[in-house]
C-alpha cells in the first residue's frame, strides 16, 4: 500500500499527541492526528515564549569566585556548592520557555464513520487522513510550504455537495485573548503569554472554498454543501513583527489569491529540492504493515531494514521540517510542543540536546540548515560578553547549560549537577568549525572567525592551574552527574571536568587552525597553542575506562546518561581506534561500564552510544543499539522519547546510522566502518564528508563500490578495512600504503573505488 521505507501511516486514528504525525515549514509547526469526525491539528510557531528579555546575571558570583574555587582546591565541596547555589544560579532562576499557539478544528456533525487511513509520506511532505461517512470518501491533506509561509489543509469528497463541517481555532482561555471569525471565510486568534513583556501571537485562518457556502456561525467558520476546502493557516509574532497580525493576514490572503494546487507544487519543488539530496537503501524486505505493528514486531526480534531507513528518513524530514533559514533553532521538541508549561521549558539545552540536533546536519547535505543555530550564536554573543564579565571577571562570552529565544546566558535552574556549566556557548561554537571542515567554505570561516575567537577569550581568562600545573575549569561540572571521593562525600561541582578540557582543546585547535588558514592572529594562535598544550589529555582510570573527571572519582550513578567523558571521540575526534588504540579500548570499557549499569535508557543517550559504537567500528553494537532505541525509545509516531519527547533522539540515531557507513574523522574517510551485518547489501547517495567531499556507495556481501566527489581541492587518506580495494583517480590507480592510500583530488574530480568483502 505504502513505501515502507518513506512513509509512516496507521490504520486508526492518532489517540493522543505522541501517536499525532509532525508537519512544518521551519517556523509553523502543526501535530495533525487524522480524527475523522472532530480533527485536531495543534499547532506551534516558532517564536511563541513565555516573556521578554530578563537580565539574570547573578552580581554575587565574581565576589564569591576565588573563595569557591579554594573550597574546591581544599576539597570542601559542600561548603563551596552551598555557596555556588546562591552566589552563582541566574537572579531570576529561570530563563523563558516555548509555548504552544493554539489547536485548529474540523467538526463533522455525524456521528459515525468508517476510518481509513492516515499517513506521512516523507518524500512529499504531505499528510493525509482517509475515511468515508454514509458512503461518501473524505480525504484530507495537509502541509507546511516554507516558500509561502503558512499552512494548508485540503478537504476533499468523493461526491459533490458533501463536504459539511465547522472549523474553528481553540486556546487556553489565560493563553488568548480572542478567536472569533472576522468575516464569513475568515478568522483572527490571537494572544500572549500573559507576561507584561510577553511575546504577543496570532493565527489568521482563511477558508477557501468550491460550491456550496462558507459563513461565520458563533466562534466557528461553517461549511455547507461544499465541494471542497482549502484551509490556509498563517501565524506572526510581536518577536518579528510589530504588526504581528496585519503580517498573519497578508501571508494567508497572499497564500489564498495562489490557489491549493500552486502552494502545493511550490512546496514541493522546495522540499523536494532539500530531501532528494541524500538516499538511503539498506535493503531487505518489509511487510506493508501499519508503522506502530511494525515497530512491535521489531522490538519482537523481526528483521526489518527498511524501518531503520524509515527511521532515518524521518529524522533528515524533521530537520527540513524544523530548521529553515530565518527561524529559530530546533529546540528540545523541534517545533512540536503542546505543552504550556513543558517540560525543562522546552528550551535550547546547550550540554549534549541542541547540538545533537545538528549532528547529522552536514553529513546529509543539509548544511544551509544550520543557519538558525548559527544565528542564534550570534544573539547569544553580546548577551554572553556581559555574563562573563558580571560573574566571571573575564573577557570573551560565555554561556551555561541553557539558552532560549533571547538568547540569555545566564545559569538556569537551581540544580547542583547541571546549573554551574560554562561550555554551553563553546559546544556551540565547535559547530562553526565542523560547518567549515566539511564545506571548506573560506568566506563564512572568515566572517565566524571572530565569534570563534571571542568565545576562546573567555577561557583564556577563566582557566586556572590545578596543583599539577594543568589548565583546568573550575567551578564546573561533568554535565548532570555526580562523584563521590574517596572519603565517601558527594559533590557535582569540580575542578576540571573531562569534558570540559576536551571541548576546549576542540576550540582553541579550531582558532589556531582558523588563524593559519585565513593568515591572521600568528602571535594569538602560538599563546593558544601553548594554553592547548596545558590541558588535562584524556586519561585512562582505575575500571581502564576514561576519566570523567580530573581525579579518579566514581560516579554516583554509573548508569549515567550521560557519558560526557567521551565527548573525545564522539563528536570530537581525539579518541580514535587507529589513532589512539589504548584510549580507544578505554572508551569502549567506559561503554560497556556504563551500559552493564542500564546506561543508555533515555532515547537520546542511547543514539549517542549508536555514535560511540560507530567510531569503535563495533558493528555488533551499532546494531543492537540501533534496535534498542527503536524498542525501547521510540514512540509510534517515531518521535523519541526521553520520555517525554525530545527530538534530539531522533536526529542523533540518524547521525549513528550515517556514521556507521562512513566516516571522515582526522582527514581519513573510511567506508562501511561500523555496517551491522544485516544491512548484508545497500546503498546510499550524496552524504557528505569532511573536506567538502560528496560520498556514494553501493555494496552487497561480496562486492563495494563507491564514488567520492570533490567541490575543491583537497588532499585525505582513504582508508582500506577490506580484503581488497582498488581507488582511481583520473584514470591513474592509487598506490596503498599499508592499509591506506593518500587522495591528492581536484575540485570536480570523481575518485572510483571497488573492493572486495
Amino acid at each position: 500500500m505504502y513505501k515502507t521505507d518513506s512513509v509512516i501511516w496507521f490504520d486508526s486514528p492518532a489517540e493522543d499527541w505522541n501517536s499525532a504525525l509532525p508537519v512544518g515549514n521551519g517556523r509553523i509547526g502543526g501535530m495533525v492526528f487524522g480524527q475523522p469526525l472532530f480533527e485536531k491539528i495543534m499547532l506551534n510557531e516558532d517564536s511563541i515564549y513565555s516573556g521578554g528579555p530578563r537580565k539574570r546575571n547573578n552580581p554575587s558570583a565574581k565576589k564569591n569566585l576565588e573563595k569557591v574555587r579554594q573550597l574546591l582546591f581544599d576539597e570542601k565541596i559542600e561548603e563551596a556548592e552551598k555557596i555556588i547555589l546562591d552566589a552563582f544560579c541566574g537572579t531570576p532562576v529561570n530563563q523563558r520557555h516555548y509555548m504552544p499557539l493554539g489547536e485548529l478544528n474540523i467538526i463533522h456533525d455525524e456521528t459515525e464513520c468508517d476510518f481509513g487511513t492516515r499517513a506521512l509520506d516523507l518524500e512529499t511532505a504531505l499528510c493525509t487522513t482517509e475515511y468515508s461517512i454514509g458512503g461518501v470518501d473524505f480525504c484530507r491533506e495537509v502541509f507546511c510550504t516554507e516558500p509561502d509561509k503558512v499552512m494548508a489543509v485540503r478537504l476533499t469528497a468523493s461526491e459533490k455537495g458533501a463536504v459539511n463541517v465547522r472549523i474553528k481555532m481553540d486556546g487556553r482561555d489565560d493563553y488568548f485573548d480572542d478567536n472569533s471569525p472576522v468575516s464569513d471565510d475568515s478568522i483572527l486568534y490571537y494572544g500572549g503569554a500573559g507576561a507584561e513583556d510577553g511575546i504577543q501571537f496570532a493565527a489568521y485562518i482563511k477558508v477557501l472554498n468550491i460550491g456550496g457556502t462558507v459563513s461565520q456561525y458563533g466562534s466557528f467558520l461553517k461549511c455547507e454543501g461544499c465541494d471542497e476546502l482549502v484551509i490556509i493557516i498563517a501565524s506572526h509574532t510581536s518577536w518579528r513583527y510589530q504588526d504581528y497580525k496585519q503580517q498573519a493576514k497578508l501571508d494567508a490572503e497572499a497564500a489564498a489569491l495562489l490557489g491549493y494546487e500552486t502552494l502545493k507544487s511550490r512546496h514541493l519543488a522546495d522540499y523536494q529540492r532539500l530531501y532528494r539530496r541524500t538516499s538511503l537503501d539498506l535493503g531487505g524486505n518489509a511487510d506493508s504493515l501499519p508503522t506502530d505493528k511494525r515497530l512491535k514486531a521489531f522490538a519482537d526480534g523481526a528483521e526489518d531494514n527498511r524501518l531503520v531507513t524509515l527511521y532515518w528518513n524521518f529524522a533528515k524530514y524533521l530537520l527540513i521540517a524544523a530548521s529553515r533559514e530565518g527561524t529559530l533553532p530546533t529546540n528540545l521538541q523541534g517545533i512540536w510542543n503542546k505543552d504550556l508549561w513543558p517540560a525543562w521549558g522546552c528550551r535550547f539545552t546547550i550540554n549534549i540536546n541542541t547540538e545533537m540536533n545538528y549532528w547529522g546536519v552536514e553529513t546529509a547535505n543539509l548544511s544551509k540548515l544550520a543557519n538558525p543555530l548559527f544565528d542564534h550564536i550570534e544573539r547569544m554573543r553580546p548577551n554572553g560578553r556581559v555574563t562573563a564579565r558580571e560573574m566571571y571577571g573575564c573577557g570573551g562570552f560565555v554561556a551555561h547549560h541553557n539558552t532560549d529565544i533571547w538568547g540569555d546566558t545566564a545559569p538556569q535552574d537551581l540544580w547542583m549537577p547541571g546549573t554551574q556549566w560554562v561550555m554551553g556557548a563553546a559546544w556551540l561554537c565547535l559547530h562553526i568549525w565542523e560547518h567549515y571542515l566539511f564545506t571548506l567554505d573560506k568566506d563564512f570561516l572568515r566572517e565566524k572567525y571572530p565569534t570563534l575567537k571571542e568565545c576562546a577569550a573567555f577561557f583564556e581568562d577563566y582557566l586556572i592551574e590545578d596543583k599539577h600545573g594543568r589548565l583546568v575549569t573550575c567551578p564546573s561540572v561533568s554535565p548532570e552527574n555526580t562523584y563521590i571521593t574517596e572519603s565517601g562525600a558527594k559533590g557535582s561541582i569540580c575542578i576540571g571536568a573531562s569534558m570540559d578540557s576536551q571541548i576546549i582543546y576542540e576550540l582553541f585547535t579550531a582558532v589556531i587552525e582558523s588563524s593559519k588558514i585565513l593568515d591572521c592572529d600568528k602571535e594569538h594562535s602560538e599563546k593558544l597553542a601553548q594554553m592547548r598544550d596545558r590541558l588535562p589529555k584524556p586519561e585512562i582510570g582505575k575500571y581502564g575506562q576514561i576519566m570523567e573527571w580530573a581525579v579518579d572519582y566514581d560516579e554516583a550513578e554509573p548508569g549515567h546518561r550521560h557519558v560526557s567523558q567521551l565527548f573525545a571521540l564522539y563528536p570530537g575526534d581525539m579518541i580514535s581506534v587507529r589513532k589512539t588504540p589504548e584510549l580507544a579500548k578505554a572508551a569502549r570499557a567506559t561503554l560497556e561500564r556504563r551500559l552493564s549499569h542500564g546506561g543508555g535508557h533515555t532515547g537520546w543517550s542511547r543514539a549517542w552510544m549508536i555514535n560511540f559504537w560507530a567510531r569503535l567500528f563495533d558493528s555488533k553494537k551499532v546494531g543492537e543499539n540501533i534496535r534498542a532505541l527503536l524498542t525501547n525509545s521510540t514512540s509510534v509516531n517515531l518521535f523519541d522519547m526521553h520520555p517525554p519527547f525530545q527530538i534530539d533522539g531522533n536526529y542523533g540515531g540518524a547521525a549513528g546510522i550515517t556514521e556507521a557507513l562512513v566516516q571522515s574523522a582526522n582527514g581519513e574517510l573510511i567506508l562501511l566502518p561500523a555496517c551491522p551485518k544485516e544491512w548484508k547489501c545497500g546503498s546510499f547517495k550524496g552524504l557528505r564528508a569532511r573536506g567538502a567531499l560528496t560520498v556514494g556507495c553501493k555494496w552487497d556481501e561480496k562486492t563495494v563500490k563507491a564514488k567520492v566527489t570533490a567541490d575543491k581541492d583537497v588532499c585525505f587518506t582513504l582508508v582500506n578495512n577490506f580484503s581488497g580495494m582498488k581507488a582511481v583517480l583520473d584514470g591513474n590507480e592509487l598506490s596503498w600504503d599499508g592499509d591506506s592510500c593518500k587522495v591528492d583530488i581536484r575540485a570536480g574530480q570523481v575518485l572510483d573505488i571497488a573492493a572486495f568483502i
